[in-house]
């Protein structure tokens, strides 16, 4: 803690960044949330443990924080994934982020541009954890039948508040589908089909880029497992078109991507 907040003031007071985004205490005992430091007599708030789970990438794109100006930002693996998919969708410009990685061994490491972010994810493991795979398999040896009333159950405790799309790094359009009313694709009422559409059409535009934060799930005020919809859409682009995205800075986004000797057993 002490280390993370020494290199968080030095980059203010020499005027590296101009704003620090971490984690303070959040009003219950296992709960954190977002802070944004910008004077070094602040860096006290700063804090890191498990429980800082929210993927803070979510703010890097929003207009209010980038007149901020540089921006130094703690950051978990996930996080550097995201900002490794905003390079490849051109999002965010190369050095406009001082990432503070944090890493298993517990100490804070600058990684100040998109190389030296790429070359820090390069030593990390890749993959879900081991149970984030047993969850997985457990859905895969499902039949049909049954995948669908799981996912029925689960959308239909769905009530429309868009919490995952607003904790979502990779859901940044400006004007969302769920936003267009001529023509109206997606009912605004909850609804069994219009939460099924929504979470579908969600998925598909996550599938080949979602990092596995997991914000969206943990944002969910209904516990739906939009994670493991994700998770299982990873897997099935990871395993047709090799694509694990977040990695480096190749664009090479498996839905845009025609390759002449693709198997398509996919669409068999």
């Amino acid at each position: 803690m002490e280390q993370l907040q020494q290199m968080a003031r030095e980059l203010l007071e020499r005027q590296q960044v101009q704003v620090i985004i971490g984690y303070e205490a959040g009003s219950e005992a296992n709960r954190r949330r977002a802070v944004f430091v910008r004077r070094a007599e602040d860096v006290s708030r700063l804090i890191f443990d498990d429980a800082c789970r929210q993927n803070l990438a979510t703010y890097l794109l929003k207009p209010e924080v980038l007149v901020l100006g540089k921006i130094g930002m703690v950051v978990r693996r996930n996080t550097l994934r995201s900002l490794m998919q905003y390079a490849v969708e051109n999002q965010l410009a190369d050095e406009r982020v001082i990432a503070i990685g944090i890493g298993e061994e517990g100490g804070p490491r600058l990684l100040p541009n998109f190389a030296a972010v790429e070359e820090y994810l390069a030593q990390l493991p890749r993959g879900p954890s081991a149970a984030e795979k047993a969850e997985l398999k457990k859905m895969e040896q499902l039949v049909m039948e049954q995948r669908w009333a799981f996912w029925r159950e689960e959308f239909d405790r769905c009530i429309k508040c868009y919490a995952c799309r607003a904790a979502c790094p990779l859901c940044y359009c400006n004007r969302c589908i769920t936003e267009v009313n001529q023509p109206q694709w997606i009912p605004v009422a909850s609804d069994a089909l219009g939460n099924l559409e929504w979470n579908v059409i969600r998925a598909m535009h996550l599938a080949g880029r979602c990092i596995g934060c997991g914000s969206c799930a943990d944002a969910c005020p209904q516990g739906i497992r939009i994670d493991l919809l994700n998770g299982l859409l990873a897997r099935e682009a990871q395993q047709q078109f090799a694509a694990e995205p977040g990695y480096g800075q190749r664009k090479d986004y498996a839905l845009a991507v025609f390759k002449p000797d693709d198997k398509e057993e996919f669409i068999r």
